[in-house]
């Protein structure tokens, strides 16, 4: 018997860091950027859930890694594209970090993460709002 999970948000990268990269792609010392950001568009995923935050990535999406809510214990945030989007940053209590790239709706994902670890955890978790 499986146990259900409630989606709070399923997607990729905001499309504002896609274009953004493009267009500094005229430039050549910034394909670089370019590159990645056309990378993180076609293959990046990210589901939050109400039980675990899921990242698919890689070549292709052949990467994935889940952590549950009871193992964060610290979550930064920071805006970028003049506050449309956002990176995540997820701190685990083994002392390793997940980042998040270009997350749209990333103050309410923030909000979300932080709460439920909090509860799975029964403290309160360090946040930073950069």
């Amino acid at each position: 018997m499986a146990i259900k999970e409630t989606v709070f948000y399923e997607g990729g990268p905001h499309v504002g860091d896609l274009i953004i990269n493009i267009l500094l792609g005229f430039t050549v010392i910034c394909l670089p950027l370019t590159v990645a950001a056309i990378v993180r568009a076609l293959w990046l995923r990210y589901r939050i859930t109400d039980r675990r935050v899921s990242i698919t990535g890689g070549w292709q999406g052949r990467d994935r890694t889940d952590i549950i809510y009871a193992d964060v214990s610290k979550i930064i945030k920071i805006p970028r594209g003049i506050g449309a989007w956002g990176d995540i940053a997820v701190t685990l209590k083994d002392g390793s970090r997940l980042e998040m790239r270009a997350v749209p709706r990333f103050r309410e994902i923030f909000d979300y993460i932080a709460e439920k670890a909090a509860k799975k955890t029964g403290k309160p978790i360090d946040s930073v709002k950069a």
